[in-house]
């Protein structure tokens, strides 16, 4: 696998991840705290931490990176896996 394509899946993963991450770093709406700024939403997080939020994605999408090195690297196929059913439709090796 070239750098490139590497960086490339990487950032896929990463952008994947920090929606799924992204709803579980807020407490507090601006409304809930009592304070909406003028010119925003009320709905708007009052501590967004997004330095917390992009640290906890990079970790996760990382983990999930190195998983994918793996199967990439080791020549794992749907195959390899214990698929229950007929297998009528897979090769015998």
């Amino acid at each position: 696998m070239s750098v490139v394509y590497g960086l490339a899946v990487f950032f896929m993963i990463w952008w994947i991840v920090l929606f799924a991450v992204l709803p579980f770093g807020f407490r507090r709406t601006q409304a809930e705290a009592g304070e909406v700024l003028p010119g925003s939403e009320p709905g708007a997080p009052e501590r967004p931490q997004f330095l917390k939020v992009f640290v906890i994605t990079t970790i996760v999408a990382a983990l999930v990176f190195a998983g994918y090195l793996f199967v990439r690297q080791s020549g794992l196929t749907l195959d390899d896996l214990p698929i229950p059913g007929p297998s009528s439709h897979r090769t015998q090796p």
